[in-house]
């Protein structure tokens, strides 16, 4: 690299991001992917007929509605938001987090997480200048460790805490009741992320209206849109109306809202696949509590935490990725998750050549 441009870049570039790497996502090639929580059914050949002929609609030449309005109705209806609050439409959730982040950035201001959890809560904060908190959670069950959680929120009172929910990497949903005491006691924002939503049976969409400082944030990349990109934010005005003076104008495609509002149309075979999810979820839970020499977490969400022999972490990645599968090492990424790799949950064929690649790396 140029030496003077490297001079220069150390001079403007901040120290808190030039101390960060870049999101790492992976070359797939030809490997089985269950790495990602991606939903691996397609739509039905009908269902894409229809909605080719929808897209020869869309003018390109046009930009888009900046407010997507027709979109948020059709979302209001379908993700059952309570009335009197509002929507927020980003490009995916990432997007929401940051402007979160952008708007209650302020020196001295901290942003609050029990962890492990999303990697983006802790990123976007170095992104915008905030101090990230991260609490550790419960060593024996990755349950919140509410001890920990109230005395950091009385010590830093952080602008906003993000709860995964249910939590990512972990699959496990947080006890409602202590997220609830969370609310209470948090100064400032409380984010519920329900990104795996679908596969939980559990949101608290309904106390948005119960609660003046509770966002709940969605995604619909887990329910097989995850490359349309879109994520929604759910909360009272007073707080969206703020936010949106951040969001840059026509964030959200011409192709990407008619093709959503489409989707959303057909939302009973999204929540069809979901369902089949759900249950291929507790198939491959069963199929791995009996395997020897593992310890497999409880998931409401379409992926499974297992922790493998101490020391094996590495190898056994490796060997199932020499097999033709690509799941996710959670080694290295936290000291409670030493050990811990991560498996998205796929179709049958799918989930059973991961089953057989780990049966032969173990």
């Amino acid at each position: 690299m140029n030496a003077g441009a490297v001079n220069i870049m150390t001079q403007w570039i901040r120290p808190q991001l030039r101390a960060l790497s870049a999101y790492h996502v992976p070359d797939v090639g030809h490997l089985i992917k269950l790495d990602a929580m991606e939903n691996p059914y397609t739509w039905p050949a009908p269902m894409v007929d229809e909605w080719l002929n929808v897209l020869r609609t869309v003018s390109l030449n046009r930009y888009p509605d900046p407010h997507a309005r027709d979109l948020k109705a059709r979302l209001r209806s379908t993700l059952q938001v309570p009335p009197g609050m509002d929507i927020m439409l980003g490009n995916g959730s990432d997007e929401l987090i940051q402007i979160i982040a952008m708007a209650v950035a302020a020196p001295g201001r901290t942003v609050l997480s029990p962890e492990p959890s999303f990697s983006m809560y802790r990123m976007i904060a170095a992104f915008v200048g905030l101090e990230f908190v991260g609490v550790p959670l419960d060593a024996k069950d990755y349950g919140l460790d509410m001890p920990a959680m109230r005395e950091a929120i009385a010590r830093h009172r952080p602008a906003v805490v993000f709860l995964s929910y249910p939590n990512n990497p972990t699959g496990n949903l947080f006890d409602e009741q202590q997220v609830r005491e969370l609310i209470d006691i948090s100064p400032g924002l409380v984010v519920v992320d329900e990104a795996y939503n679908a596969f939980a049976d559990s949101t608290f969409m309904p106390y948005l209206t119960q609660y003046d400082n509770l966002l709940v944030l969605r995604t619909l990349s887990k329910m097989g849109l995850a490359g349309l990109r879109i994520g929604v934010l759910t909360g009272s005005p007073v707080w969206l109306n703020e936010l949106d003076k951040i969001r840059l104008p026509y964030n959200i495609s011409v192709l990407t809202q008619a093709s959503t509002e489409f989707a959303l149309r057909h939302y009973d075979i999204l929540e069809a696949q979901a369902a089949k999810l759900r249950d291929h979820r507790e198939q491959l839970l069963a199929a791995l509590r009996a395997l020897k020499g593992i310890t497999v977490y409880p998931s409401r969400a379409n992926f499974i935490l297992f922790r493998v022999p101490s020391g094996r972490a590495a190898h056994i990645f490796e060997s199932i990725k020499a097999q033709g599968v690509l799941i996710k090492s959670m080694h290295g990424a936290s000291a409670l998750l030493a050990d811990c790799l991560r498996v998205t949950v796929s179709t049958p064929e799918e989930n059973q050549a991961f089953l057989q690649a780990l049966e032969k790396a173990l």
